[in-house]
């Protein structure tokens, strides 16, 4: 299988996924904290999470997998294919607010991104590929992004790195025209592949970024452990930059 049918076949299953978060949506979901009590699980997490599993398992035994809510943590190695799965990316909008979330997967090969899947759900807005396929919105194909400097657009910020302003990420967010706060890490990759935001600095785990990460790179924008180091898609939660390129070396001249 070449990877455009990959990628579709993967789509599809996203899609499955989608349905059953909207069927579950329609019931009692229930809720467990899990460090905090901004920091939550639901049954639909755990059961997305368990669908794609069984689909990946299924389709290739082979590969590995790791997800957020337990699945494959004890992978130490970047050899093979590796799978990066967020069930639901924002599950205290989620919980709160019955939107702004999304479905994330990430594939690599070899330690190299491969595709990479966001799923906005409520909205229908998938956005798919990679190096060798293209990128999408659903059916059409995605452009790299206007290279846009610090200064001439939005920049999106973790709250609590911006409020303690953590390597100068306030004052970075605060010279773009605004600063936008979304709790959904999906949703703002999102808004920079598609060129609504220039940039994007947050407190990630690989989950958080696989996705938007290939998605990102295969666009020509930057994708960064803040404020300049390689990212670890095998490392625990790290501090983490997408911008445009040009924005990314604006804020380079904080440091």
């Amino acid at each position: 299988m070449d990877n455009k049918q990959l990628m579709l076949q993967v789509k599809q299953w996203i899609e499955e996924a989608g349905q059953y978060i909207k069927d579950e949506l329609k019931k009692v979901v229930k809720v467990e904290e899990k460090t905090n009590r901004s920091d939550l699980v639901t049954n639909v997490d755990k059961g997305t999470e368990a669908f794609l599993v069984k689909k990946i398992n299924e389709a290739y035994p082979d590969d590995l997998i790791i997800g957020e809510e337990g699945t494959g943590r004890d992978v130490s190695s970047t050899k093979g294919r590796i799978w990066i799965i967020d069930p639901i990316d924002g599950t205290l909008n989620f919980v709160k607010q019955q939107e702004n979330f999304c479905v994330m997967v990430g594939i690599f090969e070899d330690g190299n991104p491969l595709l990479g899947f966001i799923y906005d759900v409520m909205k229908n807005e998938f956005v798919y590929g990679g190096p060798s396929t293209g990128v999408y919105l659903n059916e059409t194909v995605i452009n790299a992004p206007e290279d846009l400097s610090l200064a001439d657009g939005l920049m999106g910020c973790n709250a609590k790195m911006y409020t303690d302003n953590y390597e100068h990420s306030r004052e970075i967010a605060s010279a773009a025209i605004g600063v936008r706060m979304l709790g959904c890490a999906g949703l703002d990759f999102l808004n920079v592949i598609r060129g609504k935001q220039n940039g994007y600095i947050s407190n990630l785990a690989p989950w958080d970024f696989a996705a938007g990460t290939v998605l990102s790179q295969a666009l020509g924008l930057v994708c960064r452990q803040f404020p300049d180091l390689d990212y670890n898609i095998l490392g625990e939660r790290q501090y983490f930059i997408v911008a445009t390129p040009q924005t990314f070396s604006d804020i380079q001249k904080f440091f």
